[in-house]
């Protein structure tokens, strides 16, 4: 996935980012305090909004292989399991039981899959929209704020399924967060946005320890320096 120019008006706000690739299955992190313009971005990237102008390379990507997990994931009025095997129907996939029964154990939901989904709490529905983006295995996942609502326990669980789906079979993850111990953990690169750009862009290691006055005033008045 390229960006060259690309720039995206909404309302009295405008993106506009000169370059930003993800070419490499990596884990990129995307950062920037609110209204920066991260979720436009992310947006964006996952075709949901199209540029006013500028290119957006997919780089072969089909829309079956971009899934995108938001805050407030959306949640049909049915089970727990179908809500889950949902990606793999509409790609006429089969779905492998005892992958399924691995997903929901993970997310504590195997002993309720007949239970309707919406019945769920705020973290629940989280675990399971994050289950249900991994399920089919896409090539790049979009996940905006999706650890907010966890617990401890369940942030470290789903770290580990990402690192774990990274060593077997690496895809392409843009991870929007404001939580910096989660980016330092598990990005390979972040890109900081301010005012509807890319600022500053490198390793976390670069990024954490930079001296560009935008990211340290972010990282200081925001979220304690790192």
């Amino acid at each position: 996935m390229i960006i060259s120019n690309v720039s995206k008006a909404m309302g009295k706000f405008r993106l506009g980012i000169d370059s930003l690739a993800m070419s490499s299955p990596r884990v990129y992190g995307l950062i920037g305090a609110n209204g920066s313009g991260k979720s436009t971005a992310a947006k964006l990237i996952a075709g949901i909004f199209p540029p006013d102008s500028g290119v957006i390379n997919s780089e072969g990507l089909s829309p079956q292989d971009i899934t995108m997990i938001t805050q407030k994931p959306y949640m049909m009025n049915d089970s727990i399991y179908n809500n889950l095997v949902y990606p793999l129907k509409i790609r006429g996939i089969a779905p492998n039981l005892s992958v399924c029964d691995e997903m929901l154990s993970r997310c504590g939901l195997l002993d309720r899959k007949r239970q309707n989904a919406r019945s769920l709490s705020g973290g629940e529905q989280q675990k399971l929209a994050l289950c249900r983006a991994m399920i089919f295995r896409p090539k790049l996942i979009i996940a905006d704020e999706s650890f907010t609502d966890l617990d401890i326990d369940s942030v470290d669980s789903f770290e580990e399924m990402v690192l774990v789906m990274q060593r077997e079979s690496p895809i392409i993850w843009l991870i929007i967060s404001h939580q910096m111990p989660h980016i330092r953990r598990l990005c390979d690169y972040v890109f900081f946005m301010s005012a509807g750009k890319i600022e500053i862009h490198g390793t976390p290691e670069e990024i954490f320890s930079s001296q560009n006055t935008v990211i340290r005033k972010f990282l200081k008045y925001e979220f304690g320096d790192v």
